[in-house]
């Protein structure tokens, strides 16, 4: 079968057999693919540091009859997250990114929406001042996998929030009013849903960064993520510990 060639972010390897990687892509053409770089932990004269988390590369692959796994034929990197020094901060940062995308991309469908997104946030997680890009990608991916809801009404009562307090219920899929509120509902501030309402129409590149974080908004989207993909993020302690 001829070769195919796309745009991909790496977002895992796992080793497999004596001297191959399984790699999991995010590829322009056809979304999530898994793979097989053979002999790749032997030599990196072909891969190089290609497969590294979060890579963004250039990928040629194969489409093997009757397996599942394509097989990587070769890679060039387009911009690597190693150019710059990678914290244990920034490391987190980089590995929340791969484990969203990884647990909400079906196998095999292209999304060039979120392709896009992924690369916008990469590009602004250069330093430690991680917490706003990660909040933009999480609203975002949210939305584009159809699974944020509305942030303007009561899910209860359809009353509009704006200018009072709203809750959140780690059951619940949306924000309730003050009077609907369910026991051990947690806040979410007016600051934060103007955070929302203003990063849902302005590029993660013209937002400041290093502005003050919205921890309440980043708890209630990935409550709701983690809700519908019935599991615990791990990258989600991992985050809670650092901001600690």
């Amino acid at each position: 079968m001829p070769l195919k060639e796309s745009e991909a972010i790496v977002l895992r390897t796992y080793p497999f057999r004596e001297s191959d990687l399984l790699v999991t892509l995010f590829t322009r053409i056809e979304g999530k693919v898994r793979g097989v770089a053979g002999a790749a932990k032997k030599s990196r004269r072909r891969f190089g540091g290609a497969l590294e988390p979060l890579t963004y590369i250039k990928v040629a692959y194969e489409d093997r009859e009757r397996q599942e796994l394509a097989r990587l034929d070769s890679c060039e990197v387009l911009e690597s997250p190693l150019t710059s020094e990678v914290s244990y901060p920034r490391a987190v940062a980089l590995g929340h990114v791969a484990e969203l995308l990884d647990e909400l991309l079906p196998d095999r469908e292209a999304n060039d929406a979120v392709f896009r997104l992924a690369l916008s946030v990469l590009a602004q997680l250069r330093g430690n001042e991680f917490r706003i890009p990660l909040a933009y990608f999480e609203l975002w991916i949210a939305r584009l996998m159809g699974y944020l809801p509305d942030l303007s009404t009561c899910l209860a009562c359809g009353r509009t929030l704006n200018g009072s307090r709203a809750y959140f219920h780690a059951l619940a899929d949306g924000l309730m009013c003050p009077e609907h509120k369910r026991l051990a509902s947690w806040e979410i501030s007016a600051e934060s849903r103007n955070l929302a309402a203003q990063m849902l129409r302005v590029p993660l590149s013209k937002l400041d960064v290093a502005q003050k974080s919205a921890p309440d908004l980043s708890k209630f989207v990935l409550q709701t993520l983690e809700r519908h993909i019935e599991k615990k993020l791990v990258t989600r302690t991992m985050l809670d510990r650092l901001q600690r």
